[in-house]
C-alpha cells in the first residue's frame, strides 16, 4: 500500500474534520508565528488560503506537485514560478460564491444606513439621532456591477430584490447572458451612471489599481464603493481622499492593500 499522500494546510483544520482527513493525508502545517511556512519542505501539496506563494517559497518544498486554492483567486501564487516547477496551480471557483454576495450586500446595507456610524453615536449617548442621520434607501438606485461572473451574478439578484436597477460591465459576457441585467459597454458609462459601484473581478496586470482618482471622479457625486474582490483593484489613497472631500457617500471594503 502506497504512502498517504503529504498535504500542507496553510490553515489549521476543524477539529471536526481531522479524524476524516488523516485517513486519506499525512496533514502536515499549518506554519509558526516565526515562519509561516514550517514544515512545508516534504509538502507534495498544498491546501494555501491568503499566504503568498512565490519561487522562494517553492524552493523549500522540491517535491510539491500542486497548490490548490480555497477561494477563487490564484494571484497570491506566482504561476510562472509554479509552471517552472511543474506545479499545478488549482482554485475553487465556486466556495465562496454565496457568502461573498451576500457579504457585498451586508456592506452595502452597512454603508447605506451609516450601521458604524449610528452605533458609535449611540453608544456615545449622543441625542436627537433621528434628525442628524442621513441613511439613504437602495430602492430604485442603480448598482453597477464591475464583472459579472458567480458572485457578481448573485449580487445582482440579491440587490434586485430590493428594488435597485442593475448594469453590469464585463468583456467576457455577452449581452444575452445577461437576462434582465443591463450591459454597458466602458468603465466610464458605468461610473458616471451608477449609484453603487461593486467590484467583482480578480487581480491581474491589467486590472491593477483599475479605481484610482481619475475613475473615482467620474463617479456619481454621494455613490457608494463596494469591494470585496482584491485590495489592489482600488488605490487607497484616491479613495481616502474622495470619501474626506465627501465626493463619495461611503465605502465598503471587505479587501485592502495590503491585507
Amino acid at each position: 500500500m502506497s504512502e498517504r499522500p503529504r498535504i500542507w494546510f496553510e490553515r489549521p483544520l476543524l477539529p471536526d474534520l481531522v479524524a476524516e482527513v488523516e485517513t486519506a493525508v499525512e496533514i502536515l502545517g499549518p506554519g509558526t508565528p516565526t515562519d509561516p511556512f514550517h514544515g512545508i519542505e516534504t509538502a507534495q501539496g498544498i491546501v494555501a488560503g491568503m499566504l503568498r506563494y512565490n519561487g522562494a517559497v517553492l524552493e523549500r518544498a522540491p517535491e510539491l506537485a500542486v497548490i490548490s486554492r480555497t477561494g477563487i483567486g490564484v494571484d497570491r501564487v506566482d504561476i510562472p514560478e509554479a509552471t517552472a516547477r511543474g506545479v499545478a496551480v488549482c482554485n475553487a471557483p465556486d466556495a465562496p460564491t454565496t457568502s461573498t454576495a451576500e457579504h457585498a450586500i451586508a456592506l452595502l446595507l452597512a454603508v447605506a444606513k451609516r450601521l458604524r456610524w449610528s452605533e458609535e453615536r449611540l453608544r456615545a449617548g449622543e441625542t436627537g439621532l433621528y434628525a442628524s442621520h442621513d441613511g439613504i434607501e437602495l430602492h430604485g438606485k442603480s448598482l453597477g456591477l464591475i464583472g459579472f461572473g458567480r458572485i457578481a451574478r448573485q449580487v445582482a439578484a440579491l440587490a434586485q430584490a430590493f428594488g435597485m436597477t442593475v448594469q453590469a460591465l464585463d468583456p467576457y459576457v455577452g449581452a444575452d447572458a445577461m437576462g434582465d441585467v443591463d450591459q454597458v459597454t466602458s468603465l466610464d458609462e458605468l461610473l458616471a451612471t451608477s449609484d453603487v459601484v461593486s467590484i467583482h473581478v480578480p487581480l491581474r496586470a491589467d486590472t491593477s489599481g483599475m479605481i484610482g482618482a481619475t475613475e473615482l471622479e467620474q463617479m456619481k457625486d454621494g455613490a457608494i464603493l463596494i469591494n470585496t474582490a482584491r485590495g489592489g483593484l482600488v488605490d487607497h489613497d484616491a479613495l481616502l481622499a474622495a470619501l474626506e472631500e465627501g465626493r463619495l457617500f461611503g465605502a465598503g471594503l471587505d479587501v485592502t492593500e495590503p491585507e
